[in-house]
């Protein structure tokens, strides 16, 4: 028989500890901020996502193929023309916008939609300007390589970093397994320049076969993307299977796990899908368990919202609330709290204003705008009475 010394149970301790995510997962908490919550609009359709283009503008996409802006002053929706053909099905559409960082000199916006492509979709990269509720000089940036009949997992968030680069998220579109052939661009982060050419210092640039245009992969479907300028860090939030929603700190090169990799479980029955963790790849630097489905990523910055400041913000679409994470010094999360569990809304896209208040857009057609104060639900109606 054999005998288990001291010295084999702390090297069995080391080994299972050694084996253990690292990944946190803290216990959410209700928001001890009071918020008042306005509601702006109804009915508009799935607001998918939302960017300031004035300080009274919200330039705002339907996914059903619609682009508006809603002018806060006099609170009309006037919608814009000149979008091209968008394959709206399922989770497919009109997906993210979002401003150049230089969009007081050019003008450019940017956009995620799906494509049909035959009888498939595919992710796609366009640019245009906003003259007179119109979109002109609409350029075709990149159609990724990522076919597929599914009509699910686009990922499509936007982000910008400080150096003149575009980030933008690709989703597995349902196959899983191409997330680990960099020989498409299914289940990847995309780094570009501005004007859509690929920088020189991507990780597979002059490879043989490989998407030079890839900066992460292994990815499930990554629908909140954000850039930290003050830590200098590209955050992603992506769905897990059921379970296993993960935040994870996005850097060069790295392969992030799917479906190899996953903290979800199978649909319809209990079965993992893939391993914990697995050398090589990286482990996601928080859970959520169950999933929250999360949506758009910010980060906050703002006065409105002291308490808040330096936070991650997504919005939740099945557990139906506002959540927000701290991070400690070390850039990990600390701690996790919801918001708006009582509106009972999937929320699907976030915005802040130059006073730092938010802007939330959900599935049922509404803006609502959030300041600090005792919580009440109201509608404009209400206040002009």
């Amino acid at each position: 028989m054999l005998r288990i010394t001291n010295s084999i149970k702390k090297y069995l301790l080391l080994v299972m500890l050694v084996l253990l995510p690292t990944y946190s997962q803290a216990k959410p908490q209700v928001e001890p901020v009071q918020i008042k919550v306005e509601q702006l609009t109804n009915n508009l359709g799935v607001i998918w996502s939302m960017e300031f283009v004035s300080p009274t503008e919200i330039l705002f996409t339907i996914r059903s193929g619609k682009l508006g802006i809603y002018d806060l002053s006099s609170n009309l929706v006037q919608w814009v023309e000149g979008l091209p053909e968008i394959h709206a099905h399922s989770q497919g559409g009109l997906l993210d916008v979002a401003k150049s960082p230089d969009y007081d000199q050019t003008g450019w916006l940017y956009f995620t939609y799906s494509k049909e492509d035959f009888d498939t979709s595919k992710t796609t990269l366009a640019r245009a300007k906003l003259v007179n509720h119109q979109l002109k000089e609409w350029q075709e940036i990149l159609v990724t390589d990522s076919a597929s009949h599914r009509n699910i997992h686009y990922g499509s968030r936007i982000a910008f970093d400080d150096q003149g680069h575009l980030f933008f998220s690709v989703g597995d579109r349902g196959l899983r397994a191409p997330a680990q052939n960099n020989e498409n661009h299914i289940g990847s982060i995309i780094r570009l320049n501005l004007d859509g050419s690929v920088p020189d210092d991507n990780p597979f640039v002059g490879h043989s076969r490989f998407k030079p245009e890839i900066w992460s992969y292994g990815h499930r479907n990554p629908q909140g993307l954000v850039f930290d300028m003050q830590r200098n860090v590209l955050w992603a939030i992506e769905h897990g299977p059921r379970g296993g929603d993960e935040i994870n700190r996005i850097e060069k090169g790295k392969n992030y796990g799917w479906p190899v990799v996953s903290q979800g479980q199978e649909y319809g029955f209990d079965k993992a899908v893939g391993v914990k963790q697995k050398a090589g790849m990286v482990n996601p630097e928080y859970v959520y368990i169950p999933s929250i489905a999360p949506s758009d990523l910010l980060v906050y910055s703002g006065d409105e919202f002291s308490m808040w400041q330096g936070s991650l913000l997504t919005g939740a679409l099945v557990l139906r609330h506002l959540n927000r994470v701290i991070l400690n010094q070390q850039m990990l999360p600390a701690g996790e709290y919801r918001a708006l569990t009582d509106l009972n809304e999937r929320i699907r896209s976030l915005a802040i204003d130059d006073k730092g208040r938010v802007y939330v857009g959900t599935d049922s057609g509404k803006i609502l705008r959030l300041t600090q104060a005792e919580y009440s639900l109201r509608t404009h109606e209400k206040e002009k009475n």
